[in-house]
């Protein structure tokens, strides 16, 4: 098989393990906070719909709003990282987020509510383009899988954290001190990103030098060839691309099932108690965090990324159809919980660097961005259609349509592997 990697990655000296470690500290302190943001509304529905006489409706649309904004956003930014650098976007977005809660906190009425929960989509849609420039320009290829799973677990405890803090705020004093503590976090994390801002910068320089899995432009290529593969919308042209795109909405589909609607539909297939149900959100979690410092591992030793997405969804996916049938009993749902979210984080780290491989020189940032966006549109729309699944009183399809997305998702993977390495084997 054609290898994805240049011939200047072989040249490439690495960066000593602190300085890496370091940045990928950094970068995943960074999507921490993003995540957190991801539910910064959501557990304080019950206060906000009291607070404002709202339905649930309304409620939804917030977070609609959120991810659209996001969406739309996200495509935009990989331009801009492209253009001024990952590094000053990346600070943008933090303070975004940080105002964002300010503005929630002293929300007096619903469309304050509105443009709070838009302002937190805008800081949130630059994090995916941001923070996989960083790490893809100044961390070493050998530790990239490795980035890449801290980078998703990070993302994952920022989900978890987000209910216990602000729930537990609400609690004991208010809804409103909730959010104004919140929006400390974010400053907290730009203070330190700002003390060890040398280490986050992308240079031009080093975006034409860096380490990416590009191939070398033969010497006798036509420079009118040369100058199209580097127009700024090249990228756009690549099949590979749009597949990425289509990959991270199906996924999406399916977080946004298990986020939203899992621990209900739990419930009323298995007639299991609210805490029974939370547990196995919560094994989701856990098990996902662990696979995917396993699949950073995996990632690290094949080219093949395809191959353990593969491998990985297929087996979410049928553990999944296992939990729709409704035959096991209701301990072992949560055991079944467990194993979706093993492979789901399997597949992350081979997920990011097949991704990586797709990337056209110099574009990093704008094939985050419009792939990453897909994920945001996925998260938009989920709730809705998970929502009218269990307004229809089918819980058990909740899970059927979980398989389905991640084997959608396969599907939509293989045809970026191979149109990846027809690519690179074309330009050799």
């Amino acid at each position: 098989m054609t290898s994805l990697t240049a011939s200047h990655d072989q040249v490439q000296t690495p960066n000593s393990f602190r300085q890496d470690a370091l940045v990928i500290s950094l970068v995943g302190l960074a999507h921490g906070i993003s995540h957190f943001f991801h539910m910064i509304l959501a557990p304080l529905f019950p206060w906000l719909k009291e607070a404002f006489g709202l339905s649930y409706a309304e409620l939804g649309l917030l977070m609609s709003a959120f991810f659209v904004i996001s969406g739309i956003g996200q495509a935009l930014a990989g331009f801009v990282v492209d253009k001024i650098g990952a590094r000053a976007v990346l600070f943008f977005g933090i303070t975004c987020l940080a105002l964002s809660a300010v503005v929630l906190a002293i929300a007096p009425n619903y469309l304050v509510l509105m443009l709070g929960s838009m302002l937190a989509g805008l800081g949130n849609s630059v994090f995916h383009p941001a923070d996989y420039t960083i790490l893809n320009k100044c961390v070493s290829t050998g530790r990239l899988s490795h980035a890449f799973s801290v980078h998703g677990i990070s993302g994952n405890l920022g989900w978890a954290a987000a209910p216990i803090f602000l729930v537990t705020l609400a609690n004991l004093y208010h809804w409103r001190v909730a959010l104004m503590v919140a929006a400390a976090l974010p400053i907290v994390v730009l203070a330190i990103l700002f003390v060890y801002r040398d280490l986050l910068h992308t240079s031009p320089k080093k975006q034409e030098d860096n380490h990416q899995l590009q191939p070398v432009t033969p010497p006798n290529a036509n420079a009118a060839v040369q100058n199209t593969d580097n127009s700024l919308f090249h990228f756009m042209r690549l099949p590979a691309v749009w597949m990425c795109f289509l990959f991270f909405f199906m996924i999406s589909m399916g977080i946004g099932g298990i986020q939203s609607f899992s621990p209900t539909a739990l419930r009323e297939v298995y007639g299991m108690s609210l805490a029974w149900a939370t547990a196995g959100y919560s094994a989701y979690m856990l098990t996902s965090a662990l696979g995917m410092v396993w699949g950073g591992f995996i990632a690290a030793k094949t080219t093949d990324h395809d191959r353990t997405i593969t491998i990985a969804f297929s087996f979410s996916a049928t553990i999944a159809l296992l939990l729709a049938t409704g035959w096991v009993s209701a301990s072992m749902a949560v055991v079944l919980m467990g194993a979706v979210g093993l492979g789901a984080g399997i597949a992350g780290p081979s997920r990011d660097l097949l991704i990586r491989a797709a990337s056209p020189k110099n574009a990093t940032g704008r094939v985050y961005g419009v792939v990453y966006s897909g994920l945001d549109i996925g998260l938009a729309f989920s709730p809705a259609l998970f929502g009218a699944i269990m307004d229809a009183h089918h819980p058990q399809w909740v899970f059927a349509c979980i398989a389905l997305f991640q084997l959608l998702a396969i599907f939509t993977a293989v045809g970026v592997g191979s149109s990846t390495r027809k690519r690179h084997k074309s330009a050799h």
